[in-house]
């Protein structure tokens, strides 16, 4: 449906196909629009909009008229906070959850940015500042590596591993010392070449994972 509407109206295709299945989740498990969904790219909000009551309206999208490209509160009570691009959700979302503990209800926060827009010091200030104070939050990084264009800056080196490339002299050496056996058995060398690509991977992951805990704990986050 997805490919239709846009295929028809034009717009931002890669970035929603690509959030699909997290918004499925979203809004499986959370209980909107009192829960509060916030999204930090707004051009990913089209799967949100059709599942909130307005895939009708989709052939509306970015015309006079029509439904808006981006999340607009007067025009859905689904859609918690005006946002177009970006590093706005972690604040806006913090504000929400502080709101709703003062009203003292058991409303829920989400707040789902991209690596892209994590590079913001605005995104940096509120979890700052959630770190600090006892609110239903939950922030979601949808850490893709993909962007507009290219990410600059040092945090994007810091959540892209670089234990892959240093593990790639020693995995070098291996193949070099072991190759003489591996070409005389019948797919050895197919296995092992199967074999180091799995251990880049898990290693690459591994040392993400570490990585970015670190960081966001340190914010005083609670990381998974």
């Amino acid at each position: 449906f997805l490919l239709d509407s846009v295929g028809q109206t034009g717009g931002h295709f890669a970035s929603n196909l690509g959030a699909v299945e997290l918004t499925v989740a979203l809004h499986y498990v959370y209980h909107t629009p009192e829960d509060k969904l916030v999204w930090d790219v707004g051009h990913q909000s089209y799967p949100h909009k059709i599942l909130t009551g307005r895939k009708d309206q989709m052939h509306t999208m970015r015309r006079y008229g029509g439904l808006a490209g981006f999340p607009k509160r007067s025009e859905s009570e689904y859609d918690a906070f005006g946002v177009g691009h970006s590093s706005t959700s972690i604040g806006a979302a913090l504000g929400m959850a502080a709101a709703d503990k003062l009203l003292g209800n058991d409303h829920r926060s989400v707040a789902i940015i991209g690596d892209g827009a994590m590079t913001a010091g605005q995104a940096f200030e509120a979890l700052n500042c959630a770190g600090d104070m006892d609110v239903n939050l939950l922030v979601i990084l949808n850490d893709n590596e993909m962007s507009i264009s290219p990410n600059v800056g040092a945090l994007p080196k810091y959540l892209a591993s670089n234990v892959v490339r240093d593990m790639r002299g020693v995995l070098s050496t291996i193949k070099a010392q072991s190759s003489k056996v591996l070409d005389k058995l019948p797919g050895a060398m197919e296995l092992a070449q199967k074999v180091e690509h799995k251990i880049k991977t898990l290693a690459g992951e591994a040392e993400h994972a570490k990585q970015s805990l670190s960081l966001f704990e340190n914010f005083g986050f609670r990381y998974t």
